[in-house]
């Protein structure tokens, strides 16, 4: 079976090269930073495919995440990745205790409220500290605090539907 788009987790991105040996510096959307390097291989997108790349070593470096990949030994071959997305396959990550999601599961679940109205579709997720928000595009934008059994009512994956305890006009 071929591996789509679909199958791969945006992790991070190739900020810039670092140093002379190859070394490439990664903005890492994981939480804490350096997770990613738990994940082998990394796929590394290139003409609209995940190409499979392999990680020698990587570490925080003062505020950064600076990591070495097998193949790229000098600044000219880091140049060529700047910009670049990495993925992981979607098998890669571990299964969520019950009641917890993976952000990328929640975006496109479609919001409806006690009422039964639709409030939006989820487009994306913030953190603020104190709880994850849901950013709901619709009418109008909507922000919702992901806060199980306070707003949060339910979440059924194979539905694709979020319940929440929100007023329309919020």
């Amino acid at each position: 079976m071929t591996a789509t788009m679909q199958d791969f987790i945006v992790v991070g991105k190739i900020t810039s090269p670092f140093g002379i040996k190859g070394w490439v510096k990664v903005h890492s959307y994981t939480d804490p930073e350096d997770n990613m390097l738990r994940y082998k291989p990394w796929y590394i997108e290139r003409d609209g495919e995940w190409v499979s790349q392999g990680v020698s070593e990587g570490r925080i470096h003062g505020k950064a995440l600076i990591v070495h990949l097998e193949s790229v030994d000098d600044r000219d071959s880091a140049e060529r990745l700047k910009g670049r997305e990495i993925a992981i396959r979607r098998e890669q990550l571990p299964p969520p205790q019950k009641g917890e999601y993976y952000w990328i599961d929640l975006i496109g679940l479609h919001v409806i409220n006690q009422q039964g109205i639709e409030l939006g579709v989820v487009d994306d997720l913030m953190e603020t500290g104190a709880n994850d928000v849901l950013v709901l595009k619709g009418d109008k934008e909507r922000l919702i605090p992901f806060v199980m059994h306070e707003f949060i009512k339910s979440v059924d994956l194979e539905k694709q539907v979020i319940h929440v305890d929100w007023d329309v006009d919020f």
